[in-house]
Order: structure tokens, then sequence, then C-alpha cells
């Protein structure tokens, strides 16, 4: 194994409406019931997978931010390592964990060089971290090598399917051909920061499910989409059948992606 070089924090990365917003948004009422219910539902995958699997989990959170989501696990007695390109964020979210008693391993790096040991995670989350990263496959290798067998992975990212997304104040953006994106880009991280609120790290990538169930299955990954996870023993019997003929038919779910503005993605890892 090669050595890997130190992590150095890009000097940019503190932009003050940047850190501002994220350090803000960190701790709204709608992020805590998101990283809650993504907590919840890894948790069920990962049990289901792993039956015999002790009570305390190693967690992984890549581009952690200002810690929120370490938080909501850390809550519940996981070991927690966090791993942010962001020290400013990464220093207030030691300051919240610090402030209700938690220990989080957090530590400045890159999603392209985890600084964990291989196969050392029960679970890993990689919320809305690939669409920002220019080398995307690399950081799915670095978390395949840190799972253990049976381990999770969750992530989050941009979906090319549906033309409704948040990550540029464009309509139908997502729907641009590669040359006007690119163009686009150029004018975000310029004259135009504004499109992107501010991002250092404006989204280049843009993916569907498809895709990236099949890098995964290279990997040895067993993929999952949003309604493969639905748990519907307390759904209603219309929402059942709903969830039954979107899993049974192939349209149906294709159709289900374009109307969802984000990708959902769990993925098992059996092994190759």
């Amino acid at each position: 194994m090669t050595e890997r070089s130190a992590p150095v924090a890009d000097p940019h990365a503190s932009h003050e409406r940047f850190f501002d917003y994220y350090a803000a948004a960190s701790q709204s009422k709608e992020t805590a019931e998101r990283f809650e219910s993504i907590r919840d539902v890894a948790l069920r995958l990962y049990r289901t997978a792993n039956p015999a699997a002790p009570a305390v989990l190693d967690v992984a959170d890549v581009g952690c931010g200002a810690g929120a989501q370490s938080i909501i696990w850390s809550r519940l007695g996981h070991r927690v390592h966090g791993v942010d390109i962001n020290e400013p964020l990464l220093n207030l979210g030691r300051e919240r964990a610090g402030r209700e008693g938690l220990t989080i391993d957090f530590r400045v790096g890159t999603a392209t060089a985890l600084p964990w040991e291989t196969g050392s995670m029960d679970i890993c989350l990689v919320p809305e971290l690939l669409e920002h990263v220019a080398e995307w496959r690399p950081c799915v290798t670095e978390v395949a090598r840190v799972l253990r067998r049976g381990g999770l992975l969750f992530l989050s990212t941009t979906n090319r399917l549906c033309p409704k997304q948040q990550e540029f104040s464009l309509p139908f953006y997502s729907w641009y051909p590669g040359r006007l994106k690119r163009y686009c880009e150029r004018l975000a991280v310029t004259t135009h920061p504004q499109f992107v609120n501010y991002a250092k790290y404006p989204a280049v990538n843009w993916f569907s499910f498809y895709q990236l169930r099949d890098e995964l299955k290279g990997l040895g990954f067993h993929s999952m989409d949003r309604f493969d996870v639905i748990d519907t023993s307390k759904r209603t019997p219309i929402l059942k059948g709903l969830v039954s003929c979107v899993r049974q038919f192939p349209l149906l779910r294709w159709l289900g992606h374009v109307a969802t503005p984000s990708l959902l993605l769990f993925a098992v890892k059996s092994g190759r």
C-alpha cells in the first residue's frame, strides 16, 4: 500500500457565506428529521443484513461538515468518525458535540484518501458529496475499502433523470447538455456564485441510480433505491399497492426516479 500524503485544507473552502449557510442549515429541524430518518433506515437495513452484529457500530460520516449527522448517530452510542475538507465547520462540529458530552472523531481530510484503516467501518454515510468532486470514482473506491464485509453504504447525490434540482438556481439544469453545464460551472466559480448559493464546490457530476448501481456492483455491493427501502409494514393498503407496483414494473420505477429531485442509494457490501 502506498503512503498517503497528509490532507491539506483548501484555503478557499471557508468562504464566509458558505460557512454561514451550512452552519445554519445543519441545525435546522428539517435537517435533523432527514438525518434521523436516514439513520433509522440504515440501521434497519444493516441489522437485517447482519443480525448477529454488535449493538455499537463504527460509523463513518464522509463530508460531515458541521457534524449534524455525526451527532445524531453518536447520541445512540455508536463510534462515529467524521471527515471533511472544511476545518472551520469541523471545529463547529467539535464544539457542538462537546456541548452534548459526545466524543466524535472529526478529522480534516478528503474523500479520495479516507483516514481510516481498510475494513474498519460498519456503516459509511456519504451525503451530497459525489456531485461536488471532480474524481468521484476514487471516492467510491475508498468507501468500499474502509467498509467491512456486510457493511452498509448510504449515499445521496444529484439525480440527472429529474428536471427539478437544488444545486443550481437554473430551471431544468440537470437536463442541460454537458457543454452547457461546464459553461454554467465556470460562471458559478467566477462571476455568478449566486447560481450555487456561493458554494466553493458546485455540483459537477450528475448521476442516475442505475449508473451508481452498476458501478457499485463491480465493487461487490448490492444496491437498493428509495423504493426498495420503504418499510410498507405501517403504510396504508393504497401506498403498499403503489410501492409494490413500482418495485415490480421497471418502467414505473424509472418514472419514479424522473419524478424525484434527489438520488438516494443504500448498498450492502458482500465482498468479491
